[in-house]
């Protein structure tokens, strides 16, 4: 039922009104007395909304609606609520036939694998605790989540630097990222907008933010005086960025820029990441006494990892970005203001990309019948083959000069390689030795 970020999928197929109900009975069903519900633009999101509240409600559950609006918000304003768990219906980056559910606690964690299963448990064994007939939920809206939002960004960014002499251009991507402008804003920042207007149908470009999707922020940034560009998904909990020259940042590098500072204001510590992460963060905070623990490839397993005291910061390379001692929710606002602030601290961020030593990569997917079992016959070459082999999800090889990562997607019927090594020769014999045990493994 639920993957590496919620539930999400096809409206009508995947996700419908039962399950939404389903889901709202539950969460209600497991201990929840308050919960927090919020959506995003997708015109599916407003009968999956009034599902969730109706499940909720029908087993005891009081409702706080903020109506729309961005997930790391719902995030943030369950514990401002005193709620005990959060609801936000959105598919994040997928394409608007799709929605979903994303499930949060008060700390701004997404539910962990255990509460999940319980969650998954209830749903399929029909065991809802309905409310007696007059112990129904509640239900009331808040308004003011967006503005208590906006405030946290900011006081979450130290303005010694000279922030406010900055500026930035935002491609909200028809999402409802508008925290982000509104805290720049109030930084100081200039801002320029693009795709401001939330709409589900996201005409202005595909909700997830990438160097192909980017191409009107990319010419907007390259062609003004901006010092750098930002975009979001359509939840605004990714987030990525172009330099001031108009390049799209890679978003290992902005993962070992994070790292970077984060470790140096530390004094140390941990960086939480999953295990498809490039060792250029690794290269980054080794020097400053940081170290990187790998974790499964979702940003609700780097979260779960970032409880721990000694981390400092969790990130993904998809452009979700955790500050352990502000949120455990990836909040793209969030990130866009720590970003913006570390150009102001550190100067161009062009020349600070540069500044990361990064390596080639390689990537292939294979078409399997059986995910599974061509796995285990895979995991057990590999571990005949290599010494140094790790099973946190799928089957990662670490070499004295690269390493290579075998994994089955979560939504496909494929098997995804990912080779990384000091040269492009080296990646290629490791993506290709690789390749070729899956093949065989198929057989």
């Amino acid at each position: 039922m639920f993957g590496t970020s919620g539930i999400r999928g096809p409206v009508g197929d995947a996700v419908t009104a039962d399950l939404a109900l389903s889901i709202g009975r539950a969460v209600a069903t497991d201990g929840a007395e308050t919960v927090v519900l919020g959506r995003d633009a997708r015109e599916s999101g407003g009968f999956l909304r009034d599902a969730v509240a109706a499940g909720c409600r029908e087993c005891g559950a009081d409702v706080i609606d903020l109506g729309i609006a961005a997930t790391p918000t719902v995030a943030r304003s369950i514990a401002r609520l005193d709620a005990a768990a959060g609801i936000v219906v959105t598919a994040s980056h997928n394409p608007p036939e799709d929605n979903g559910l994303k499930l949060w606690t008060p700390s701004g964690q997404a539910f962990d694998t255990d509460r999940r299963n319980r969650i998954a448990g209830i749903v399929e064994d029909d065991a809802y605790t309905f409310a007696a007939w007059d112990e129904s939920g509640t239900h009331r809206s808040d308004d003011r989540a967006i503005v208590a939002h906006t405030n946290a960004v900011v006081e979450a960014i130290e303005t010694d630097a000279p922030i406010d002499e900055l500026s930035a251009v935002i491609d909200v991507g028809n999402g409802v990222g508008s925290v982000t402008a509104a805290a720049l804003g109030e930084l100081g920042v200039d801002v320029t907008t693009l795709n401001a207007q939330p709409d589900g149908s996201f005409p202005g470009r595909p909700s997830e933010p990438t160097a192909e999707t980017l191409t009107t922020l990319c010419r907007q940034v390259e062609h003004s005086d901006a010092d750098l560009g930002i975009a979001h998904d359509g939840d605004a909990d990714r987030m990525v960025a172009v330099d001031e020259t108009g390049t799209f940042v890679p978003k290992d590098v902005l993962l070992a820029l994070f790292a970077r500072r984060a470790v140096t204001r530390a004094g140390g510590g941990v960086v939480a990441a999953p295990v498809d992460t490039s060792r250029c963060v690794d290269d980054a905070i080794d020097s400053l006494g940081g170290r990187v623990t790998r974790t499964k490839v979702g940003d609700v397993f780097v979260a779960e990892a970032a409880t721990r005291e000694e981390v400092v910061f969790g990130g993904e390379p998809s452009g979700a970005w955790i500050w352990p001692d502000e949120t455990l929710c990836p909040d793209g606002s969030l990130a866009a203001a720590k970003l913006t602030a570390l150009v102001a601290a550190e100067g161009s961020l062009a020349e600070q990309v540069a500044s990361v030593t990064t390596y080639p990569i390689q990537r292939r997917s294979i078409e399997v019948d059986d995910k599974t079992a061509v796995m285990e016959r895979v995991a057990e070459k590999l571990r005949d083959a290599y010494d140094d082999v790790t099973t946190i999800d799928g089957v990662r090889v670490s070499t004295a000069d690269g390493w290579v990562l075998v994994r089955p997607s979560g939504t496909q019927p494929l098997i995804r390689i990912t080779a990384e090594a000091e040269t492009e020769d080296v990646a290629d014999d490791l993506l290709a030795a690789t390749v070729d045990r899956v093949e065989a493994a198929r057989e």
